[in-house]
């Protein structure tokens, strides 16, 4: 499967950014922070996922970004698809070339998995994520986290 860290840091950060939506724009600095991820990728996502109109950005003292849309019809697939990343187990890429210009013997079988993968990713959305008790536990320990961090540093300053 060729499903790298550019699409799962994008489904990871759109996740990121509609459970901290609540509080008004989220930063990408902040996602960077809580999720672990380079800023700089981060910029190069959020740019991909602006361009489909998955997120809008929000200028200014405050800003960041937000989802555009509803989180109900935000799909998995719709996600990875905009970051240009492919949900494909075949290595001839879907082509039919497998085999010295040919399609292989199992060409077949790998086409169907991608098939039933991109589909298993295209029924669940941003909302469907928001609403797992696990993710909602993490969340909650990230944010326990940030906020343990941020007392630290306070306390440090004073």
């Amino acid at each position: 499967m060729r499903l790298t860290t550019k699409g799962r840091y994008a489904v990871t950060a759109m996740l990121d950014l509609a459970i901290n939506a609540e509080d008004g724009p989220v930063s990408l600095a902040e996602i960077s922070k809580r999720q672990e991820i380079s800023l700089s990728y981060l910029e190069q996502l959020f740019a991909r996922l602006r361009r489909n109109d998955l997120v809008s950005s929000v200028r200014g003292p405050g800003g960041g970004y937000r989802l555009q849309g509803d989180a109900g019809e935000i799909t998995i697939a719709k996600i990875i698809d905009s970051v240009s990343e492919s949900i494909d187990v075949t290595r001839c890429e879907g082509r039919g070339d497998c085999q010295h210009g040919n399609t292989c013997l199992t060409h077949h079988l790998w086409c169907d998995l991608s098939d039933a993968l991109y589909s298993f990713l295209d029924n669940i959305t941003i909302k469907d994520l928001l609403n797992r008790r696990d993710i909602q536990e993490v969340a909650a320990r990230q944010r326990g986290s940030m906020l343990n961090d941020s007392l630290i540093f306070s306390s440090e300053g004073a």
